[in-house]
């Protein structure tokens, strides 16, 4: 009966130890889970919080470190406000003033005795350039003398008449004679004298000839204007006519030039009569020629699609010389003020981007900033984003922070 007891007992005592064993487990295990997901919702955390890896890297990408003797050859400057104009450009050439280039021809045929100018001299207006022997003008001097003669010998024999017919020695109709040839010898010495004037006599050089009944062999030929002698074919022995190319001597008033621009179609409508213009030339570098608009094309050119714009420059010490290189600048619009960078300051990166490298507050580091541009003027150029007036930026020596950064350069 004592075993029948103890079995049951031990029944139970089995089943006991067995629960107890199946509920530790299950403790640990909800343990270990509870453990587990805390670790992971910290995980978490952290890495939601703390900054992406990439982003950090990239933006230390964008920075560049000098040492001392590094930061000697960068040149730092702030970002400064400029007027930049509204303007623009064509390129061209500098040509005679057509109104004030003359070519000098002889008025009637002859061969030239003697010149009096050479290429380049400066006359003035009435000086002598050439002489020529004219057949025409002596021509037109021997019947001025011959017409002189025959008033002179027509007015003495009307004197004799007039006494004549006052004691009625002659009749009526010879004392009417006398004087028809009287007065048709004064119209001949008034033709005469017309003749000769148009070889350029004056009537002081008329009165001489009659007076000296001389013919003057040598024809004088002036220079009509004041200038520079820009042209000269004229030698002794050549015989000239009137008209014939080339002219003996070609004179140029050089007070004033033209300056020939060839400019975009597109750009045509911006151009006006009597607008200012700047005229610079390589010859003389840092110097501007002031100027203005005299003519605008009345057509474009076909294969060029320009239009040719004609400005007349002043130029008093005749430094500008036809068939110069010009430059022309014209202003067609208020200057715009701006945030404006040295040229040396702004970087064209490989992607074409502009890049200006901005001076950090540990003065050590410079951090490469994009840019927008737009005008350049006296050496500067317009920034229209990325910038703002005042902030310190590399002005020389940008070139190599972009070296540093992109090619790894030291």
């Amino acid at each position: 009966m004592s075993c029948r007891k103890l079995a049951p007992r031990l029944d139970e005592r089995r089943a006991l130890l067995g629960a107890a064993a199946v509920a530790g487990v299950a403790l640990i295990a909800a343990s270990g889970y509870l453990a587990l997901r805390t670790r992971s919702a910290a995980a978490s955390e952290a890495k939601s919080a703390a900054p992406p890896a990439a982003a950090a890297s990239a933006d230390d990408n964008q920075l560049v470190q000098l040492s001392d003797s590094q930061l000697a050859s960068i040149k730092v400057g702030p970002v400064v406000e400029r007027d930049f104009p509204i303007q623009k450009e064509a390129v061209g050439t500098i040509d005679f003033n057509e109104h004030m280039n003359v070519q000098v021809f002889t008025p009637y045929q002859g061969r030239i005795i003697q010149t009096f100018a050479d290429l380049g001299d400066e006359v003035k207006k009435d000086q002598i350039l050439f002489t020529i022997e004219s057949p025409d003008f002596i021509a037109a001097e021997s019947a001025l003398i011959s017409a002189a003669g025959v008033l002179e010998q027509t007015t003495s024999a009307l004197e004799r008449a007039k006494k004549l017919y006052a004691v009625q020695g002659i009749d009526q109709n010879d004392y009417e004679s006398a004087i028809a040839n009287q007065q048709t010898a004064e119209g001949a010495l008034r033709a005469a004298r017309n003749a000769v004037a148009i070889f350029g006599k004056t009537e002081a050089e008329i009165d001489h000839i009659v007076a000296a009944r001389r013919v003057q062999t040598a024809l004088i030929v002036r220079s009509p204007i004041s200038g520079r002698i820009t042209a000269r074919n004229a030698a002794p022995g050549l015989l000239e006519q009137p008209g014939n190319l080339p002219a003996p001597f070609s004179v140029a008033d050089l007070s004033s030039v033209w300056m020939l621009a060839d400019v975009l179609e597109a750009d045509s409508p911006e151009f006006k009569v009597d607008q200012e213009v700047t005229v610079t030339v390589i010859a003389y570098p840092g110097r501007a020629f002031s100027g203005k608009i005299t003519r605008i094309g009345a057509s474009v050119d076909p294969n060029s699609r320009r239009l040719t714009v004609r400005s007349e420059v002043k130029d008093p010490k005749h430094e500008l010389v036809p068939g110069m290189f010009a430059n022309f600048v014209i202003r067609t619009g208020e200057p715009v003020r701006a945030p404006a960078v040295p040229l040396s300051g702004v970087v064209r990166e490989g992607d074409g981007t502009m890049s200006v490298w901005v001076l950090t507050s540990d003065r050590h580091h410079f951090a490469r900033r994009t840019v927008k541009i737009g005008l350049q003027h006296d050496g500067y150029d317009q920034i229209l984003e990325g910038l703002r007036a005042g902030e310190p930026v590399a002005v020389d020596g940008a070139i190599l922070l972009s070296n540093i950064l992109f090619g790894g350069a030291s």
